[in-house]
Parts: C-alpha cells; structure tokens; sequence
C-alpha cells in the first residue's frame, strides 16, 4: 500500500489509516483478526479515542503484539491540564501500552475551546509535558466542522503535526469559509504538517430518528455512508487525490475490507474524475459541519 509523509512526524503513514472505533462492534477474535488483516495489507495507522466504546481495549492485544508496526494515534476530548493528563493515563492503560505516537485534541469546534487547551493549564500544556516524559511523542488535533477554526490552531500551536478534518466531494463542492477545507491542506502543506482526511465516505446525514430509529441503522457510522465497492473506491480515490497524507476509515466493520480494497488498489485519480464527481454529488445535503459532530 502506498505511504506518505505524515508531517514533520518522520512517520510514513499507509494512505489509509484505519478508525478503530470499528472495534467496538466486534468481540475480540473478529477485532484480533481485523487488525491482523489491516497489517498483513500495509495498513500501518490506526486512530482510537476513549469515547470509541471498547475499541482501546479491543485493540489492545494485537497492538502491543505489533506494536513495532503500528503508528497509533489517540486522542482526548478534555481541554484543561488535569482531565487532558487523566485521560492520556487512562487511555495507556487501556491500551496497555507505554507510548502513544500521535496524541490529538479531539473534536474542536469552538474560539473558546481554543483559548482554553492553548491557555495556561490547557491541555497543550498537558500534551508538551507528556511529551518530555516520552508518554507521547507528537501532537496533533481533529475537528469535525470548522477550518477557520483549525487555520487558527496552526497559528497558535507551532508544535502542531497533524490535523484531521473532514474531506469528500461533498463538503469541497461548497462554497464559503465553512467549507474551506482546501485553505486547510494548503496551509499544511507549507507548514509540513500531516493531514488526516475523515467522513470520505459520507453519503450524508441519517434520516430524522423519526423515520429511522437508531436501532434499524444498517450501518455504526455517525453517518449514512456509501456502501458500494464502486462507491467507496470512487470516495477513497477522491480524498487521497486531494493531497491528503492519509484518508481514516469508516466506524463501521462491514465496510473496512472494501475500503483495504479500495485503498491497495489507489493508482491516483484525474482532475476531470475529481471534478465530475464534485459536480454530481453537488446538490447532496452535506454531512458537515452543521449535522453531525465526532
């Protein structure tokens, strides 16, 4: 599987990286076998977070049998020094592990939240101290609706390495600052700071619970995704095409072995491909910012 450079990281990331909330819907074997499937086809970063059920705990047995082999990102949605410092323990633990690669905030979405990790006693604060201990080793944040927002986080965080954002032809069909998630890659691209690409997949929000009630969702996604192996390898060679270091996997299991495919068989994709697509799933709700979050 092709790899890129994630960042400043010195961390070669497969161009897919796998969501490992996927986890939470497997009992262990089906987890164990999942990972190993992910490995043996080049996958070499995951992405878990505390707020994924039991995905840490799921991943935690393969991880620390590959651990060598694995570029594993976390993160915390705590904003202050002691709950970010809680959580990062919390999640080792979980993980049974003794260094986390990437540790990111997780799901920023407003100025204050911003003031807030980036203040005195923040969370920032908690990350570079982590740091020095060798607990984590870089530092990265994630949000689900805001490039301003994140443009504004390069600015203030110099020691930021990664951002992950959501990327589709959906969203780069949008005009406007809320949708500007192109000034985002390009502000990466010369900052050297690695690029995660989230809700590539997306086919849009889930109908009101009304019309279709949680429990009869076909699929575990904060989203209704596209669920095709043409659909989904249009989607992956889409966002990997747009200068992304790597493009997350969906939340749910019965989708990643058509992402792998889709992922292992990326030989890039056209600007009139690119632009085609945009044009078709223009007039498509988004599924970001406004509906959905995290």
């Amino acid at each position: 599987m092709e790899t890129r450079s994630l960042g400043d990281t010195g961390h070669e990331s497969s161009v897919l990286t796998f969501g490992a909330i996927a986890l939470n819907w497997l009992e262990q074997d089906g987890a164990d076998q999942m990972v190993e499937l992910l490995l043996d086809r080049g996958v070499n970063h995951f992405d878990v977070a505390p707020t994924y059920g039991d995905a840490e705990l799921k991943l935690g047995p393969k991880l620390r049998q590959h651990r060598e082999d694995i570029f594993l990102g976390c993160k915390t949605q705590a904003r202050d020094y002691d709950g970010a410092r809680r959580k990062l323990e919390r999640s080792l633990d979980r993980l049974g592990v003794e260094t986390i690669d990437l540790y990111q905030v997780h799901g920023l979405e407003y100025d204050e939240e911003l003031d807030t990790i980036t203040g005195e006693d923040g969370a920032l604060e908690a990350f570079r101290d982590a740091r020095d201990e060798g607990l984590i080793d870089h530092i990265g944040l994630t949000s689900h609706g805001n490039p301003q927002l994140i443009l504004d986080a390069m600015n203030r965080i110099d020691d930021l390495e990664t951002v992950m954002f959501p990327l589709n032809p959906v969203v780069v069909g949008k005009d406007g600052e809320d949708h500007d998630y192109e000034a985002v890659l390009e502000r990466a691209d010369e900052q050297n700071v690695g690029t995660l690409g989230i809700k590539a997949f997306a086919e849009g929000p889930w109908p009101p619970t009304d019309e279709l009630p949680e429990a009869d969702r076909p699929y575990a996604n904060w989203y209704e995704p596209v669920d095709t192996p043409a659909e989904i390898e249009e989607r992956f060679d889409f966002a990997a095409a747009q200068g992304l270091t790597s493009v997350v996997s969906p939340g749910d299991p019965k989708l990643v072995a058509m992402v792998l495919d889709a992922a292992r068989r990326y030989d890039g994709m056209d600007e009139s491909a690119q632009r085609s697509l945009v044009e078709r799933l223009r007039h498509d709700e988004s599924p970001v910012p406004e509906q959905l979050h995290h």
